[in-house]
């Protein structure tokens, strides 16, 4: 496995907290399955799988209040399904009448490090190598470069990215116990997608996640 450490930073982030459902409240710290999405925005390739190591978390945890708007409905797929069928049904949400303001609970002046590791897949080309993936992603890292723009839970709270200059990531000098926090989502079975949990703990200012125990 080769490593990356990926420097993120930005006005506000939000990492919902799975068991709130009308107001939005953060987690103090980014989940791995948030900064997973943050570098694959960097890069994504099907012949690679990232697993997040480490998030080092450099300001002071703050929070903020702010309201956001939001629409009150979604289209669903039995909908999808019967327009697909004939059913002469609309396929839109007219925003004007769906939408809300919802207060939200969101950090606020986050920076952190990234560091991701990374495995290859059974979906590689033949000519597909790890040394090949490591210098297209410290390119694309150096440059700038994305897919699509990186947030920080919310599309509205964009990232701003760079590669990390190398030496010791200076963290928060802070010790918490975080509780059970969103790991990621177990994709095996497509008809029955869980959420997979752990117990998040900052030490020194650092979330470690490479070996932690993952409850389904």
């Amino acid at each position: 496995m080769l490593m990356i450490q990926l420097e993120v930073w930005g006005d506000y982030a939000l990492f919902a907290r799975g068991e709130l459902k009308v107001e939005r409240v953060s987690y103090d710290v980014p989940t791995p399955s948030a900064a997973r999405g943050i570098v694959e925005s960097v890069y994504f390739h099907p012949g690679l799988r990232w697993k997040i190591r480490r998030i080092y978390v450099m300001n002071p945890i703050r929070f903020t209040n702010i309201r956001r708007n939001e629409v009150k409905g979604k289209l669903s797929a039995s909908d999808a399904l019967s327009a697909m069928q004939g059913s002469g049904k609309d396929l839109y949400l007219v925003s004007s009448q769906q939408i809300v303001q919802r207060a939200a609970m969101v950090l606020r002046d986050v920076h952190y490090v990234i560091e991701a590791e990374f495995e290859m897949t059974d979906r590689a080309a033949p000519g597909d190598n790890p040394g090949k993936f490591q210098d297209i992603v410290t390119r694309r890292m150096a440059r700038g470069q994305a897919y699509s723009t990186p947030y920080f839970g919310c599309r509205e709270f964009p990232a701003h990215f760079r590669p990390w200059r190398g030496g010791p990531v200076p963290t928060i000098d802070e010790n918490r116990d975080l509780g059970f926090m969103l790991y990621d989502f177990d994709y095996s079975d497509p008809q029955n997608i869980t959420p997979m949990y752990f117990h998040a703990r900052l030490e020194n200012g650092v979330l470690n996640t490479a070996d932690c125990e993952v409850f389904r």
